[in-house]
């Protein structure tokens, strides 16, 4: 098929799933919800100058640290926006921190880091911009139905970012494709193969998600998913995902589904605090055999990759070496930058991160960085289990979302930067409980996930 057929069709396919999700517009949702959409869009495919193609390539340290100024101009905008709509709302901001001080403490500490940083300037920009995250989160799950919200944000975004994955793959190679080390990876309208894989999980986790409690009308949506989306998007996760051939999204994404399919059970569905008893029994029996049979390299040697996990276990071992400052860290995003970085590149390649979510907090931010990111991580755990009687398919999701990201990390970094994983955190772990009446514009009783809608014990149903 020429490319330009295949483009033509690709745009109707798009334009197709625009049409018939707009069909019956969620109530709930206003349109300020297209701030996090573009900024998770930008986040989850490439930066504005990467599609632009303007800039120079990122082949030296010197590039890398200064960064791109059409990027920083675009980011600081959406973060503008953000802030702007979250004063219209009136949030009551004493409240909301001490509701989420865990996560307010964290960015607080890699504020103050900033002070010790080797390059305070460049520590500084970062530190905005993974605020930016944040800001957009806040935007979503002050919605008067934040579960609207994030279910209408990772829907267009899978209408454009799948679709245009499979045509850029199939028919724009130098879009699709790319070459590390030598070797072929496809990575869609992503920059790297694991960057496609996440778009994946993202999408997998949701349509999982809807799929299942869609049928039992629990999900409470306004209406169900028309069937042609199921059928234009599933067998594009399935396809993009084996292509990316990304093993820490795809075992992410049997962990999440597992979760998700578990809290249909009856026994569950009356008891949900049961939910919590088997993830921890399921931890248990895993390092029992983890102790006895070394599972851990069993699973990778299956997953087809090297049980080392591709040199990475050597590379964490001489980075934790490379520590300065095992308490505080070097400072905010500091730790892969100046001669570090030159000499990183040197011996490993042109890497920007750890290759691990907690590893690199710890490099960046020591042993106070890693408590407080493990400390918002507990409470967000802790806020979902309780909603398990309030909005239980909600509650779900939050659960599979953070249980999604806190494995991504053991392989990946994303605890940094505009990363679609680290804002998916936040909105899963972020409480804005009474929040909702301070944002009404109008006299109606605005919905609250947290605390309106109770479910009977018998049978789960909303009383």
């Amino acid at each position: 098929m020429p490319p330009q057929l295949a483009t033509l069709i690709c745009a109707l396919a798009i334009l197709y799933l625009f049409r018939v999700d707009r069909k019956k517009k969620p109530e709930g949702v206003s349109s300020a919800v297209w701030a996090p959409f573009v900024w998770m869009f930008l986040s989850g495919s490439r930066f504005v100058s990467q599609w632009l193609n303007l800039g120079e390539p990122v082949d030296s340290v010197d590039v890398y640290m200064q960064g791109s100024p059409i990027d920083r101009a675009v980011f600081l905008a959406l973060i503008i926006v953000g802030v702007l709509i979250l004063m219209r709302r009136r949030l009551n901001w004493g409240m909301l921190i001490r509701q989420n001080s865990w996560v307010f403490l964290f960015f607080l500490f890699g504020a103050i880091s900033i002070l010790w940083s080797d390059y305070a300037y460049v520590s500084l920009k970062r530190w905005i911009k993974a605020l930016g995250n944040l800001i957009m989160a806040l935007v979503i799950v002050t919605e008067e139905r934040p579960d609207r919200a994030i279910g209408t944000i990772l829907r267009r975004l899978s209408f454009l970012l799948l679709p245009l994955s499979v045509l850029f793959i199939r028919y724009y190679p130098d879009l699709g494709r790319a070459y590390r080390f030598g070797l072929l990876m496809y990575t869609g309208v992503s920059t790297q193969k694991n960057g496609l894989g996440a778009i994946c999980l993202l999408c997998g986790v949701y349509y999982c998600w809807q799929l299942v409690f869609d049928q039992s009308r629990e999900i409470d949506s306004g209406r169900r998913l028309p069937v042609s989306i199921y059928i234009f998007i599933l067998p594009m996760i399935v396809w993009l995902l084996y292509m990316a051939n990304s093993a820490t999204a795809l075992v992410c994404l049997i962990v999440a589904v597992s979760l998700i399919l578990v809290s249909r059970i009856p026994a569950i569905v009356r008891e949900p605090g049961r939910i919590v008893i088997i993830g921890l029994t399921a931890v248990f029996v895993a390092g029992i055999l983890e102790a006895a049979l070394n599972l851990s390299q069993w699973i990778i040697s299956t997953l087809g990759r090297d049980p080392t996990l591709t040199t990475r276990v050597p590379m964490w071992q001489g980075l934790i070496a490379m520590a300065e400052n095992p308490v505080i860290g070097v400072g905010y995003e500091s730790f892969w930058l100046g001669d570090r970085l030159s000499f990183l590149w040197a011996v490993y390649g042109q890497l920007h991160q750890a290759h691990n979510g907690y590893l690199e907090i710890y490099l960046n931010l020591g042993l106070i960085g890693l408590a407080l990111i493990l400390g918002f991580i507990v409470s967000g755990m802790l806020k979902a289990r309780k909603q398990l009687t309030v909005h239980y398919p909600f509650a779900v999701l939050r659960l599979a979302a953070i249980v999604a990201v806190v494995v991504y990390n053991w392989t990946e970094a994303t605890f940094y930067g505009v990363n679609n994983m680290w804002l998916l955190l936040f909105v899963a772990i972020l409480d804005t409980t009474g929040q909702q009446a301070l944002v009404s514009t109008d006299s109606r009783v605005r919905y609250n996930p947290f605390s309106s809608l109770r479910f009977a014990t018998d049978n789960n149903q909303p009383v």
